[in-house]
């Protein structure tokens, strides 16, 4: 039997009237080389009965403890039937960029079926130039943003012809306990938890200076640092930047709305702007963030004088996702160097601080994230997840937004024998980290951004993206000047694939 984890609960019980928890990407396909030349409703489904068995996350359902006196349990329902789970749509004429991240949103607003297996697939015909997208869903309880983009390649292929796979196996399906056994699991685990929480705060305490909202209390650099020599470990850390998050126009309590906008970055210009800078690809990423950030707070005369904290997601896996259902990741809380006027400074500084932080890091990796969801009551996990994360929007701002970024790979894949032009990558929204949530794919020699916002704090998320594209822009002009070498894409024609009206430096409308 398989219970979720006390971080999967977490991401389980944040969901509220105002926030979904699921992870999900917007895959742009073009049916030109599949052999019908259109992708169907009806082939896909055919695929994912085929390959179900690839993903044991898409055929688990939740078996809810009475009384959320413990966790929720994996159950596997062999009786679920993958049509129910995949739907189709046309986008009205012209089919163009705006109107697929309207439907987008749209869908992505939506909660899932607690009573189903937790995710689901749209189909969205009718996208200019013939092209068809593919949005899918997973639950973040179920899957991380690295376990997800790996869930979903096992439908993938290297060609336009599927490749074989081999037939599920007989195996024993995973299944709860009975009431009797939840039961008696609860109160086992309502008795060792005092001693679990010890344990956990014990873990905890070296991690305070970099644990939001905690790291800003008097002594607790302090605490963690002496912690840390104690235990021997970790003595010679670099130390922790302040972690004061400014409030921002997109900090504070917010809807159950959503926006969303997308573009691409040849994967070749940042790589070039990293190596001539003697940074990572990373670090011109989060540099990449700031300056669009900085751009549109400064038009909006709301840039603040301090840098803005992020959260940065880190997978921690030690076995595929295919192997696994839930997640496997802690995250480094970092400055952006929003309130830097050069952007070559601002791109110095971004490598600096991120080289810190993994520093940090690899030397003594973060476990706060599940300890500190440990160290709740299942109980009080379930009642008090959404209410805490409003209330903390309403004080000081523990981070101002998340940004991610997930590798993936440098070549073609296909689905149903369509070419995969791009994914962009779509996550969660809370009221604790902000209304704006940036997340990057690098694939096929590209660079995918997925921006998700709530309008009521961030209502043109085309123009962010916008900024993104226009602070690359700015990079490879200045890098060629300072290197006098052209940059990889300068006379080339980009990759086939949508190139969204994003680019310009005016918004796309997006509809209200």
């Amino acid at each position: 039997m398989r219970q979720l984890t006390p971080l999967d609960a977490q991401f389980l019980h944040a969901e509220s009237a105002t926030t979904t928890a699921h992870v999900a990407g917007v895959a742009i396909l073009d049916p030109a080389c599949a052999s019908t030349g259109v992708v169907t409703r009806e082939a896909l489904v055919g695929l994912l009965r085929r390959r179900l068995h690839l993903v044991p996350a898409l055929s688990m359902r939740l078996a809810d403890v009475p009384l959320g006196l413990d966790h929720p349990y994996w159950t596997e329902d062999r009786a679920f039937d993958v049509a129910d789970h995949v739907h189709e749509t046309v986008l009205p004429m012209p089919g163009d960029e705006a109107q697929l991240a309207e439907a987008v949103a749209a869908i992505h607003e939506r909660r899932l079926d607690r009573g189903r297996p937790l995710w689901e697939m749209h189909l969205i015909h009718g996208l200019t130039g013939g092209r068809t997208a593919l949005y899918a869903k997973v639950h973040h309880c179920a899957v991380d943003g690295v376990s997800g983009a790996e869930t979903l390649t096992a439908l993938l292929d290297l060609t336009p012809e599927p490749r074989a796979v081999e037939p599920p196996q007989e195996h024993p399906p995973t299944v709860a306990p009975g009431l009797a056994g939840m039961l008696a699991g609860a109160v086992t685990r309502s008795a060792a938890h005092p001693a679990r929480v010890l344990r956990s705060l014990g873990r905890t305490v070296a991690d305070l200076d970099v644990v939001p909202v905690i790291a800003t209390l008097p002594g607790a650099r302090t605490v963690a640092a002496a912690a840390r020599r104690l235990s021997g470990d970790g003595r010679d850390l670099p130390p922790a930047p302040s972690l004061s998050a400014p409030r921002t126009p997109f900090n504070g309590p917010i809807s159950a709305r959503r926006r969303f906008s997308y573009g691409s970055i040849p994967l070749a210009d940042v790589r070039w702007v990293a190596r001539s800078s003697g940074i990572s690809v990373n670090d011109v990423v989060m540099t990449l963030c700031a300056s669009a950030l900085r751009s549109w707070l400064l038009d909006r005369g709301a840039l603040p004088d301090r840098p803005l904290i992020a959260a940065v997601p880190v997978a921690v896996r030690r076995a595929s996702a295919r192997e696994v259902v839930g997640n496997q990741l802690s995250a480094m809380i970092t400055p952006m160097p929003t309130d830097v006027a050069c952007p070559l400074e601002r791109l110095r500084i971004a490598g600096e601080t991120m080289r810190a932080a993994k520093r940090r890091f690899a030397r003594s990796p973060a476990t706060w994230p599940s300890e500190l969801s440990s160290m709740v009551p299942a109980a009080v996990t379930a009642l008090a997840t959404s209410v805490v994360l409003r209330l903390a929007s309403m004080a000081a701002p523990p981070v101002n937004l998340l940004v991610s970024n997930v590798p993936g790979p440098q070549f073609p894949l296909y689905l149903c024998g369509a070419r995969v032009l791009a994914y962009y990558p779509m996550s969660v929204l809370t009221d604790a980290s902000g209304g704006v949530n940036i997340t990057c794919f690098s694939y096929d020699g590209s660079l995918d951004f997925g921006i998700v916002s709530c309008p009521d704090r961030l209502e043109d998320a085309w123009r962010l993206m916008g900024h993104i594209q226009e602070a690359m822009d700015e990079l490879l002009t200045l890098t060629e000047q300072a290197t006098g070498t052209a940059p990889p894409s300068a006379g080339r024609v980009g990759r086939a694939g949508p190139r969204p009206a994003a680019a310009a430096p005016v918004p796309v409308p997006v509809p209200a």
